[in-house]
């Protein structure tokens, strides 16, 4: 046998790991199939690992057959003049001329600075055209509870038909409803 093979010994395991190669940086993953048709699915997906669970909750409010519009505003000192601008011009496209821009202007910044107060991050304001006459909605979107001395506030305004305020899922909703006829002239009696 050869000399130089024999006289090394016992192997010994080297102090340091060996070299090894680095690992991918991504690994491969192979091209999904693409199916010929789109799968039809009334059901919602299932939320992913970071994705929170969605859940059912009672309808929200609708509004139908009816000229409507909506704004959201945050909760800052300029929400109700913003709702009070947005609001007159709908009413006025709608072409009504009542009420008076000062009475639509007391209402809507009563109903909105009552929902700025519940300290909520957002307000939302509906105005809709019911039956003839003006609604105007205001949601503050947080668990407060119904103030019912806004509502004799509400209801001394001239032209207020009926108002209200109840708590829902959504958050408290005040609204009121104006009337858009003119107000009677009064005549003496002959």
């Amino acid at each position: 046998m050869n000399e130089s093979t024999e006289n090394k010994g016992p192997k010994v395991p080297p102090s340091y790991p060996p070299r090894t190669s680095p690992p991918q940086k991504k690994p491969v993953e192979l091209p999904r199939p693409e199916p010929k048709t789109k799968p039809v699915s009334t059901a919602l997906p299932l939320p992913g690992p970071s994705q929170a669970r969605v859940e059912t909750r009672r309808p929200r409010m609708a509004v139908r057959n009816r000229r409507v519009s909506n704004w959201v505003f945050p909760t800052d000192s300029w929400a109700s003049g913003k709702a009070v601008r947005n609001v007159t011009q709908a009413v006025r496209g709608w072409e009504y001329s009542h009420p008076r821009d000062s009475l639509l202007e007391e209402s809507v910044r009563l109903l909105v600075d009552t929902a700025v107060r519940d300290a909520g991050k957002r307000v939302s304001v509906h105005v809709a055209d019911q039956d003839g006459m003006v609604l105007v909605v205001v949601l503050s979107h947080t668990e407060a509870e119904p103030d019912q001395t806004v509502l004799a506030s509400l209801a001394s305004i001239t032209g207020t038909v009926s108002c209200g305020s109840d708590a829902s899922g959504e958050g408290r909703r005040i609204w009121s409803l104006l009337s858009t006829e003119p107000p009677r002239s009064r005549t003496p009696d002959a």
